[in-house]
C-alpha cells in the first residue's frame, strides 16, 4: 500500500497526486494540514516521518521519502507504463528542464516559508508578498511560454500524452490563478492547462477535489 502524506493544497503534493492517477496506482491519503496556524508539519509525530517537516512524504513497504520531484522520478522507475517521461533522451531532458524551471525556480521562492519570512522578518504587507509571488512565477512562465508555443502541434508538450512537466506545470497555474495573477500572457500554457483538465488523473488531483469537507 503507497501512502501519501498530503496537503490539498500544496503543489508538491499536488505533482505526486497527479503523476499515481496517471498511473492507475491506488494509494492512502494521510492529511498533513500545513495552513499558518495549524502548522502540523512541525509535530514531533511528523517529524518522524519526514524530518524535513514538508509535505508530500512518500511511505511504502517501510521506505518513506519526500521531495516531489524524486518522487515522481521512482514511481517511473517502479512503474514505467503509462510513462511520465518521453520515450527519446532529448525530449527527456527537455520534460526535466521544463519541470526543473517550476520545481527549483519558481516554486521555492513562493513556498509558504519564504512568504511568512517575507511578512515577518522583512515587515512585506499583503501587496508586497503578492508582488513578489508574481513576480517569480512570470520570470519562470515567460521562458516556458516560449517552449510551449514552439512545440509541435498537439494537446501536450511532447506529443498526445502528459509528462513531468504538465505534472509540474498545472499545479503551479493553480497557484498563480490562487494570487489571482493575469495569465493572459501566456496562452500556450494555459491552453496546455486546459487540455490537462480534461483528464480525470488531473481531476482527481486537484485542490478542489481534495479539499477537506
Amino acid at each position: 500500500m503507497i501512502r501519501l502524506h498530503d496537503y490539498w493544497r500544496s503543489s508538491a503534493a499536488y505533482r505526486v497526486r497527479i503523476a499515481l492517477n496517471l498511473k492507475g496506482l491506488s494509494y492512502e491519503q494521510v492529511p498533513v494540514n500545513i495552513a499558518p496556524g495549524a502548522d502540523e508539519q512541525l509535530s514531533a509525530t511528523y517529524r518522524s516521518v519526514n524530518p524535513q517537516m514538508r509535505v508530500p512524504t512518500l511511505e511504502v513497504d517501510g521506505l518513506k521519502a519526500g521531495q516531489s520531484m524524486a518522487i515522481l522520478e521512482w514511481l517511473e522507475e517502479t512503474y514505467p507504463e503509462p510513462a511520465i517521461l518521453p520515450s527519446d533522451p532529448a525530449s527527456r531532458l527537455q520534460a526535466r528542464a521544463f519541470a526543473d524551471t517550476i520545481a527549483c525556480d519558481i516554486h521555492p521562492l513562493n513556498n509558504l516559508s519564504v512568504l511568512a519570512a517575507l511578512r515577518q522578518d522583512f515587515g512585506a504587507d499583503d501587496a508586497a508578498v503578492k508582488r513578489w509571488y508574481h513576480d517569480w512565477i512570470r520570470r519562470g512562465f515567460q521562458a516556458l511560454e516560449g517552449f510551449a508555443a514552439a512545440r509541435p502541434s498537439g494537446p501536450f508538450l511532447f506529443g498526445d500524452t502528459p509528462t513531468i512537466a504538465e505534472i509540474t506545470l498545472i499545479p503551479q497555474i493553480a497557484n498563480a490563478r490562487r494570487f489571482n495573477m493575469d495569465l493572459s500572457a501566456f496562452p500556450a500554457l494555459v491552453a496546455i492547462d486546459a487540455a490537462c483538465s480534461e483528464l480525470e488523473a488531473f481531476r482527481k488531483a486537484s485542490p478542489e477535489a481534495n479539499k477537506p469537507a
